[in-house]
Parts: structure tokens; C-alpha cells; sequence
């Protein structure tokens, strides 16, 4: 009986040990990831889809083809400006650049529905050109076909760019490199 009772014990000491080495193994990757990085998050939300939602029909070229409303928490200390980039990776020719915005105020927590196409914005915020060659904010407009997923991504930057308005999703990826603070991002999908 207790060599039963010794042999259940070792197993489930075994085990355990087994179990937790695993999790520790697994947990230290991330965290040393994260670490690397020095990448803080913030949240994106919206109001009109949540994460991994439908993106309404009103905010694609099926509709009225109007930048939806978008709000994000208070940025990091340090923070100058925030700049905004919406792509959709399933494009059949690849990356399809939506939207391109810098210089978004520092305190600044959203975005209006329907931002117009203008080069230079009232909050002196400034856009870019999108993939279809035009200033501003260009919805889903996917073939027919599976889901396309759209990435609003929003970063924290500890300056204020020097872009000209015009600029590309290229153009903007190179003038934030080494200046972000931190990251924030909504994936909302549309299908045709």
C-alpha cells in the first residue's frame, strides 16, 4: 500500500514539476519578447465594431466610404504627436494602404466619424496618400470573396514628424522608425 501510495506521489510531484517547468519555459520567451521590444500598448476601440467584429457597410466603398469613429487611451509621458496607418494585409496584391495620418495632437484620445480628405486637418493633423492615390481615408473595398481584415494602427511618437502632407505609408513607417513609444491597434473585418 505505500509503495502505491509513493509511487502516486512521485507521479503527481513529476507532473507538477513537469507542468511547471512548461509554463515557466513558455511565459519567459514572451516576457523577454516584451523586454526586447520596450513596446508598451494601448487600447483601440470604436465605437460603431469591436475587435474582430464587422466594420459597418457605411464606412466602406459600399456605402458612404466614411472613417470611422475611433478613440484610444491617454498615450505614455513623452508623447509629441500620434500618427495612424489602416491596411489590409489580405489584399490580393498584398499590403493595401487605407489610411495614413500623422500629427495628431499629443492629448488627443479620438477621431470623429468621417475626418475629411483634406491634406492638412483643422487639429493641424496631416494625411497621407492611401493606395488609391488619394488624400485621406479610403474604406474596404475588398474583391468578393473570404473576409479582408482592416488594422487601424495608432502610435505614440516622441516627436513631432516633419512629414509634408501627401506622404506615404512608406514614407511614414521610415520617419517614426526609433521614435515610438508605444503601439495601439483595432482589426475589424468586411466582406463582399
Amino acid at each position: 500500500m505505500r509503495t502505491r501510495h509513493s509511487f502516486l506521489l512521485l507521479s503527481f510531484l513529476a507532473l507538477l514539476g513537469t507542468a511547471g517547468g512548461c509554463t515557466a519555459t513558455e511565459e519567459k520567451p514572451a516576457q523577454k519578447e516584451k523586454e526586447v521590444k520596450g513596446m508598451a500598448t494601448f487600447q483601440v476601440t470604436s465605437a460603431v465594431f469591436k475587435e474582430g467584429e464587422v466594420i459597418p457597410k457605411r464606412h466602406s466603398c459600399d456605402g458612404e466610404d466614411l472613417s470611422p469613429p475611433l478613440a484610444w487611451v491617454k498615450t505614455p509621458e513623452g508623447t509629441k504627436s500620434v500618427a495612424l496607418l489602416c491596411e489590409d494585409p489580405d489584399a490580393p496584391r498584398g499590403m493595401w494602404v487605407h489610411w495614413v495620418l500623422w500629427g495628431l495632437p499629443a492629448d488627443s484620445t479620438s477621431l470623429p466619424e468621417g475626418i475629411p480628405p483634406d491634406a492638412l486637418l483643422a487639429n493641424r493633423a496631416k494625411q497621407g496618400k492611401n493606395d488609391w492615390g488619394r488624400i485621406g481615408y479610403g474604406g474596404p473595398c475588398p474583391p468578393p470573396g473570404p473576409a479582408h481584415r482592416y488594422f487601424f494602427k495608432f502610435y505614440a511618437l516622441d516627436t513631432d514628424l516633419a512629414l509634408k502632407p501627401g506622404a506615404t505609408r512608406k514614407d511614414l513607417l521610415r520617419a517614426i522608425e526609433g521614435h515610438v513609444l508605444a503601439e495601439g491597434q483595432l482589426m475589424g473585418r468586411y466582406k463582399r
